[in-house]
């Protein structure tokens, strides 16, 4: 069973730029938009928006750790490649589609694999956070965030850009007891990753 982790975060707030300090021996990137990252990197990256291809990618990596980014582009792309098509049938099938990641990836990879889906975010009217998406089904039927025991957010204040570890009452942030002390850290994914694996045994911090 893998281990799925959510980052949500607007455009422009250091979701991509988390990434820096992987190693190309420590992570894949699954880029779904095609823009290139927002820093000088040798990471191993493939541009997919296609559901099969990002399966087939994930289940032959070899690296430890996957993120998927932006990967609520899965949905957007799915939708306006499908944007002529009538009827509610669409949405159900980005739903599923998105859901059926998400499983496959606690369900079929390694143990000590780590996939982060990098993801806008969204707000309602009362100002609550989540997770962007299409359509109403995987808000009122699955609930994304609830798929996933991590969820950070990526912000920035005074020019400096953070990761948030636990809720603020209005969004959906979340981490198991005693992961992260802080409510803000770096926004380093290599550094989360570490402690991720160090807080549940699969590879940890390097002595």
């Amino acid at each position: 069973m893998a281990i799925p982790v959510l980052i949500l975060g607007d455009s422009g707030s250091g979701k991509s730029t988390s990434l820096r300090n992987f190693q190309s021996n420590e992570i894949g990137i699954i880029n779904v938009s095609g823009k290139p990252l927002p820093f000088r990197s040798k990471l191993n990256t493939i541009k997919t928006d296609n559901y099969m291809t990002v399966e087939t990618v994930m289940k032959k990596a070899k690296v430890k750790s996957i993120a998927i980014d932006d990967a609520q582009y899965l949905m957007a792309n799915e939708f306006m490649h499908n944007a002529k098509v009538n009827g509610f049938q669409k949405f159900t099938d980005i739903a599923l589609n998105f859901w059926t990641l998400v499983q496959l990836t606690i369900n079929e990879l390694p143990d000590d694999m780590i996939v982060y889906f990098l993801s806008h975010l969204e707000r309602d009217g009362d100002g609550r956070e989540k997770m962007k998406t299409i359509g109403r089904m995987l808000d009122e039927k699955i609930t994304v965030e609830g798929m996933f025991t991590i969820v950070l957010k990526s912000i920035s204040h005074d020019g400096k850009y953070f990761f948030r570890t636990h809720t603020n009452g209005n969004d959906t942030v979340k981490s198991p007891m005693e992961m992260f002390s802080a409510d803000e850290i770096e926004n380093d994914l290599k550094m989360v990753d570490e402690t991720i694996r160090e807080y549940y045994n699969i590879g940890g911090k390097k002595e």
